[in-house]
């Protein structure tokens, strides 16, 4: 199992193995997107609240459910990367970044655009979107951190910790509406007993939250490749990568 792993971690064995994987992940998630925008704003009947405002849910949950899922991922790759040293885990982390914080924005615009009309207001200091707020944040300063050190391991070092402490932000987020009064409004799909929502809204975003996850995957994979290629880039595997004419 070592082995394996210890294989698996090589940049060159990841690069290959997920050149392979990504063209069946991106028509996966082709295939899942048609799906469930097809089933959600097409075949979904419309509120008798809401009306159509709400199919913003298929593409606002989704989001906000990945902005919180990346971070998680971010974290654990920080926990084995201080712990093993396995340099792979800076290399997926950093690549997750930029994803992770697009979600995080897109799930912060979607639910404004969705709160005008229901909320009467853009945006209020509801304890749910404050935190999310700071998740996006906590993207950023990752980010940031490692642009700003010109010693990679040790922006790395300083990025692991950042992920690690701020970890703490996701059940905040997850229990807000329980903890707290707010605004927004309570679960409805992760809640203990039946979710609160119709098959026939609840099997189009669940198809949405599954795209979301492989559309993630698949550019993560892509963009772990060329961080990969970036720092490897003096070593033999990738010169010769590069004399084949297969970059």
């Amino acid at each position: 199992m070592w082995t394996w792993a210890h294989k698996f971690g090589s940049p060159g064995y990841f690069y290959a193995l997920a050149g392979k994987v990504n063209p069946w992940l991106t028509a996966l998630y082709i295939a899942l997107f048609a799906t469930g925008l097809y089933l959600g704003l097409v075949v979904a009947p419309t509120d008798y609240q809401q009306g159509d405002s709400y199919r913003i849910i298929f593409v606002h949950v989704p989001s906000a459910w990945m902005s919180m899922f990346v971070y998680v991922v971010m974290a654990v790759f920080a926990a084995i990367g201080l712990i093993w040293r396995l340099k792979l885990t800076a290399v997926l982390a950093k690549a997750s970044a930029p994803l992770g914080a697009s979600f995080t924005f897109l799930a912060l615009a979607t639910g404004s655009i969705w709160g005008k009309p229901m909320w009467g207001t853009w945006w209020v200091w509801d304890a749910r979107l404050t935190s999310e707020l700071i998740l996006l944040f906590l993207y950023l300063g990752f980010m940031a951190l490692q642009a700003a050190m010109p010693d990679r391991q040790t922006a790395w070092r300083a990025g692991a910790i950042l992920l690690l402490v701020g970890v703490v932000n996701i059940p905040i987020i997850h229990f807000s509406v329980d903890w707290w009064y707010t605004l927004h409004q309570p679960a409805t799909i992760t809640k203990l007993g039946a979710p609160s929502i119709h098959p026939s809204m609840l099997v189009p975003l669940l198809i949405m939250a599954v795209a979301f996850k492989v559309f993630y995957l698949s550019l993560l994979l892509s963009r772990a490749r060329a961080e990969i290629l970036h720092r490897e880039r003096r070593t033999r595997w990738v010169q010769e990568l590069a004399r084949s004419g297969q970059l």
